[in-house]
């Protein structure tokens, strides 16, 4: 059964035993999911008030996006857990034979990639989540300001987390080309992301 699919309980149950997986990188993408999913709830709150009639057409378009965005991240709660356990197989094939030690060094590498991909990915979905949220500041139901900034923590705290995911697999990627562009972009990424995610957070404290 996907994570996904679990009740709340049994989701955090699992997290909470000595399973390897999920781990940090299924709770940033989840983290994530509930940054977009409180963007389109902000939405929601906005066009269903006639006093915000002037924003109706604003945020229902945002909210189209939120949504997409909280698909791919709340997908990527299971992709990131099958990325590890990729791994974790690929650690325990036999390697008594050079052909058998041939086949798990690749998929170790392969495995590694595909860890270093996923958590890349989160952190690119939260970062236009972010961006989304910057769009959608001064736009919405006032009333929904508190969710609004946990929603931008929430992202933030999604693109950190994953970018400590994209770290802590970089040294194993044999591609060293792209690992250099995975470090250049992400340090980029999570500058911006930082920046939007302080300049937010400050101006909705100040509003309450």
């Amino acid at each position: 059964m996907k994570l996904i699919d679990l009740k709340l309980n049994e989701y955090l149950d699992v997290l909470l035993s000595d399973a390897p997986a999920p781990g940090g990188g299924s709770v940033s993408a989840l983290a994530g999911a509930q940054g977009a999913a409180l963007m389109a709830m902000v939405c929601d709150l906005t066009t269903s008030k006639k006093k915000y009639a002037d924003e109706h057409e604003y945020c229902a378009a945002i909210k189209e996006e939120a949504v997409a965005l909280y698909e791919e991240l709340a997908a990527s709660i299971d992709r990131d857990t099958d990325a590890y356990n990729l791994i974790a197989a690929a650690f325990k094939m036999p390697k008594e034979t050079p052909d058998e030690k041939a086949l798990r060094k690749k998929a170790i590498a392969d495995g590694t990639l595909e860890a270093t991909k996923v958590p890349f990915s989160v952190m690119e979905y939260s970062y236009k989540g972010l961006k989304l949220a910057d769009r959608l500041q001064g736009h919405f139901n006032t009333n929904c300001a508190s969710d609004y900034g946990v929603g931008v923590l929430n992202f933030m705290t999604c693109m950190r987390g994953a970018w400590l995911n994209v770290k802590i697999n970089l040294p194993g990627v044999k591609d060293e080309a792209f690992a250099a562009k995975c470090e250049e972009d992400g340090k980029k990424m999570l500058a911006e992301g930082e920046e939007i995610a302080r300049r937010l957070y400050a101006e909705i404290e100040g509003s309450l």
